[in-house]
């Protein structure tokens, strides 16, 4: 890449590592070695970006970042920040682009890895998702970028394919009416006849009290 290319494309780098620092706990041996691992980046980028020898180093910090408990949503700060760079060198195009892909790819780790209640819970992570991987999909299609194109509509297919498989055996969220504010164990006994999902529902509904669970909300179906 050459020089005017790399000095922008660094300034995303920077811009974009900065934020996913923010979003990763940064306490213990592994934030103290995700932090180092982001400053060498950053410190480098440049001569790395002129060198065309970033992207195994970018590919490990977001690889790190998801072992180290980056969250979904927190991921997804982490792409609308890249999504919100404008570069207009082609070499600064290109990290902008690779930086949203890398994000793309450690949300589908995160999703994998993931414990899902019901198919409400599935179901609402499919509108962000789709969406995300449209931007991705036409900035690949514009530039021509055939084997990227391919690579995005297949990560797209094989997560929408494990999200579909994951939400057939989890029951749906449905909702309930009582007529009087009642205490959770009681309304766990009246919609399952079994007292033991009182957690749950105060879990669900956000309940301040066990023992004045607001008369409407939302439970699992069994």
């Amino acid at each position: 890449m050459n020089k005017i290319d790399a000095v922008e494309g660094a300034l995303i780098v920077e811009s974009v590592l900065t934020v996913l620092l923010a979003q990763v706990p940064g306490s213990g041996r592994s934030g103290a070695n995700f932090r180092t691992m982001i400053n060498a980046i950053r410190v480098n980028a440049e001569v790395l970006l002129h060198d065309n020898t970033i992207g195994p180093p970018l590919e490990s910090v977001f690889r790190q970042a998801q072992a180290n408990g980056v969250t979904l949503p927190q991921m997804e700060v982490v792409r609308l920040s890249a999504a919100a760079q404008a570069p207009v060198t082609v070499g600064a195009m290109l990290v902008r682009d690779s930086l949203l892909q890398y994000a793309l790819a450690a949300q589908g780790m995160i999703i994998s890895s993931m414990t899902f209640v019901s198919r409400d819970d599935v179901e609402a992570l499919r509108p962000a998702l789709n969406s995300a991987f449209a931007d991705s999909e036409e900035l690949a299609a514009d530039a021509m970028e055939s084997m990227t194109y391919q690579a995005l509509t297949g990560l797209h297919a094989a997560i929408s394919y494990y999200l579909t498989q994951a939400a057939q055996p989890l029951p749906r969220m449905l909702s309930f009416a009582f007529a009087t504010p009642l205490p959770t164990l009681v309304a766990s006994y009246r919609l399952y006849s079994d007292a033991s999902h009182a957690d749950e529902l105060r879990d669900q509904n956000h309940v301040v009290h066990p023992a004045f669970m607001r008369p409407t909300g939302r439970a699992l179906s069994s």
